[in-house]
């Protein structure tokens, strides 16, 4: 794939997420059981002592690799399947070894912020997690988030995981389209988005415009029907879709910043 740095226009950030849902509808399925595959497999490795948590947070950037790669192939006609998050590793050993150091320095990134974040807020956020996790009462979960504390550490998390992501972002593209090294790709990526931070602001914007409508439609209907249970019903599925298609949509991302394939998403 030739690679070249464009110029990307604030407007093409919507168009992002609107080529993802449309490519999504294409093949709803096949692109939801790679994002069910992968998260099942991180749940397996997640359960090895001491390394498994580690390996699974490095393996992110593979995660986003094979969703491009497999949303490459849907715009060619070609297939979709869990294989392509491993496709990668099979090229030549310097891009192997240059996209292997560049998830051992995510999942190094990560797991800093995430030590220094439990630092910051003393261990609150991931009570306040088994807390919902197990049903903890009320007053407890209330008390939690008054505190000044779990504010000041979420502020830190979001913040930090935002700026890790982008360098990030294309790195993983760039390793295995572009054939640069993971200290290039990194650059390469902050560069890009830089270059295009009016169209990644109206990405941002366009995707929480679009959760925030659905919860408003969601809480509309359970009202209107009375029944509180139909929201939670919905959660799952929304949140499988709305992940699956983030993903789909980093394609697009990296077409407009670098070039790439030129096949238009036909509606579904």
């Amino acid at each position: 794939m030739s690679l070249q740095l464009k110029t990307v226009s604030p407007g093409q950030g919507a168009r992002w997420m609107r080529d993802g849902f449309r490519l999504f509808g294409r093949h709803p399925l096949a692109f939801s059981l790679m994002l069910v595959s992968f998260l099942f497999a991180a749940l397996l490795v997640s359960m090895v002592p001491l390394v498994g948590p580690l390996v699974m947070l490095a393996g992110l950037p593979l995660m986003s690799l094979g969703f491009m790669i497999a949303s490459e192939s849907a715009l060619r006609g070609g297939p979709i399947h869990p294989g392509q998050f491993i496709a990668p590793l099979r090229a030549d050993a310097v891009r192997r070894r240059a996209l292997l150091s560049l998830c051992l320095a995510y999942g190094a990134a990560t797991l800093v912020v995430m030590l220094l974040s439990d630092w910051i807020d003393g261990g609150r956020f991931d009570r306040l997690q088994r807390l919902f996790a197990q049903g903890g009462s009320g007053a407890e979960i209330e008390a939690l988030l008054a505190d000044p504390r779990l504010a000041s550490g979420a502020a830190f998390r979001f913040g930090a995981i935002a700026l890790m992501s982008v360098p990030f972002w294309h790195a993983p593209a760039l390793v295995h389209w572009g054939g640069q090294g993971w200290g290039q790709a990194l650059f390469s990526s902050t560069l890009a988005v830089w270059r295009a931070k009016g169209a990644f602001v109206v990405y941002i914007v366009s995707w929480v415009a679009m959760i925030a409508m659905f919860g408003a439609v969601t809480a509309a209907l359970s009202a209107l029907l009375s029944a509180r249970e139909f929201a939670g019903i919905l959660l799952l599925p929304s949140v499988l879709i709305f992940s699956t298609v983030f993903y789909v949509s980093l394609l697009f991302t990296f077409h407009d910043s670098f070039g790439g394939s030129t096949a238009e998403v036909a509606a579904p």
